[in-house]
């Protein structure tokens, strides 16, 4: 039976999952709030504070990890996005997780998606206590009280309701791309005109006289592969926001379409422009390369406003990961495999159990500021991939399923699909076990974050047997 055959002829309403935890929420997200939570998804601290160490690691080259990194990650979000057409859902991949693999499947979707944002709120706050220190005001505050202080904003902010966090994401986001249009534009202009930059000359000679597209050869590119799927960490956000918006069957596929080209000119343009303006030795990963560019352009004033766009970028992260993880674990709170509180929702129709549950690791963050401030962003950043290789892989495995049972005529693929599906799954899943590969072969941090898997994988069987009997009692019901 042919696709086409499948989409015109809808599966009974009664064969579809009817997950738990997509009850009780608001519909208060819009279209203007979705597209923009699609861009932010896009746009993070991954590319406003960790470009400048990978730069100065990789040289010119990070923009062909951008680009290839990118094409996978719009692959993850397009099959996420098919899934959310066939079935709209809060819980996300977690609830297709049930449906296609089982309660064991969304038990382990959903505490890697935990572990990769309660790992990425650290981060986010670590890099906001990094960029305040820029200004001479913070200069001499503790970098753990700076952090804690960001988380405690956001946080109230997110526990309020869901139209204060589309309306926060909408501005974070209107801010991230603005930066990015006029850095763009400016860096565009000097390259034009050849205006000198603390005593260099903008253009391709910036590249090729400084060691070219490879300065350090072809394994530094690979090596930094891993902190650059850390940047496109939220680009499933719009799939999890799906669940509170009216129409998802409109939004979605202009927002998830989008992308790609955002993608292209935002992450590729921008470290193309970079390493035409200044050579890649002049970036470090202590401070945004944006920053370092309007610092030596010596314009009074750009370099600080910019410090605040990027200070912008972190804030957007952590407000994301407080709300998705927040959703997520109510999902599974509510089939019995998450803590009972987390499920618990206030009168804005907020499930703040699981906000305030991934806000205490955030606090966990805070003594790790406290005890390592200068590892702390490198050893949450290797952590935080390991959730983000684990998450993306239960998403395409779901996809391959989903596109399984549909080549058996048991479940209705949308007309907006995953292309060339299933091979799409298959080399995606690849990818992702080739980043662990290179994770492994880099040594240190990367290195020990892998070897950490079997304790990962242990702790995850662990739980499964301490939750597995409310989990059968809760399914029980609903079977």
């Amino acid at each position: 039976m042919s696709d086409r055959t499948l989409t015109e002829a809808p599966a009974p309403a009664s064969s579809r999952h009817v997950d738990a935890g997509d009850e009780g929420y608001s519909k208060d997200l819009k279209s203007r709030h979705i597209n923009m939570i699609a861009i932010g998804g896009a746009i993070g601290t991954g590319l406003f504070l960790g470009a400048g160490g990978r730069l100065a690691g990789a040289g010119p080259s990070l923009a062909i990890a951008y680009a290839v990194c990118g094409v996978f990650a719009f692959f993850v979000v397009r099959a996420l996005g098919e899934l959310v057409l066939y079935r709209p859902s809060s819980g996300a991949f977690v609830s297709y997780a049930r449906e296609f693999m089982g309660e064991k499947g969304a038990y382990t979707a959903g505490w890697l998606y935990f572990l990769n944002w309660s790992t990425t709120t650290v981060a986010d706050i670590t890099a906001a206590a990094v960029f305040a220190h820029y200004w001479s005001a913070f200069t001499d505050v503790p970098q753990w009280v700076l952090a804690f202080i960001a988380l405690a904003i956001v946080l109230t902010a997110n526990l309020i309701s869901v139209k204060y966090f589309g309306e926060m994401e909408f501005w974070f986001a209107i801010v991230k791309v603005g930066a990015l249009v006029i850095f763009m534009a400016v860096a565009i202009y000097l390259v034009a005109t050849s205006h000198p930059i603390d005593g260099h000359t903008p253009g391709l000679a910036t590249i090729t006289d400084n060691g070219g597209l490879f300065p350090s050869g072809v394994i530094p590119m690979l090596m930094v592969v891993q902190g650059v799927v850390f940047a496109y960490a939220s680009v499933e956000l719009c799939g999890v926001a799906a669940g509170e918006t009216e129409n998802p069957e409109k939004i979605m596929p202009k927002a998830i379409n989008s992308i790609m080209w955002r993608v292209g000119v935002f992450y590729v343009g921008s470290v193309v422009l970079l390493a035409l303006l200044l050579p890649y030795t002049a970036y470090s990963a202590d401070q945004s390369p944006f920053v370092t560019v309007f610092d030596k352009l010596g314009i009074p004033g750009t370099a600080g406003i910019m410090n605040l766009v990027v200070l912008t970028a972190a804030l957007s992260s952590l407000n994301s990961g407080l709300y998705s993880t927040g959703r997520i674990l109510r999902s599974m709170a509510l089939s019995g495999s998450a803590p009972k509180f987390t499920g618990v929702m206030n009168k804005g129709k907020v499930p703040y159990g699981g906000v305030l549950f991934t806000a205490a690791f955030g606090v966990a963050g805070v003594g790790l500021n406290y005890w390592m401030p200068g590892e702390a962003f490198e050893i949450v950043l290797n952590l935080a991939s390991i959730g983000i290789l684990g998450t993306w892989g239960m998403v395409m495995l779901c996809s391959l399923f989903f596109w399984h049972r549909s080549k058996n005529g048991l479940v209705t693929r949308p007309s907006y699909r995953l292309p060339w599906a299933p091979y799409t799954q298959i080399v995606t899943l690849l990818f992702l076990a080739t980043v662990l590969v290179l994770m492994w072969s880099d040594g240190g941090v990367g290195r020990t974050t892998v070897m950490l898997l079997p304790a990962i994988a242990a702790a995850l069987v662990g739980g499964w047997f301490l939750v597995r009997g409310r989990v059968a009692a809760m399914s029980s019901p609903r079977d």
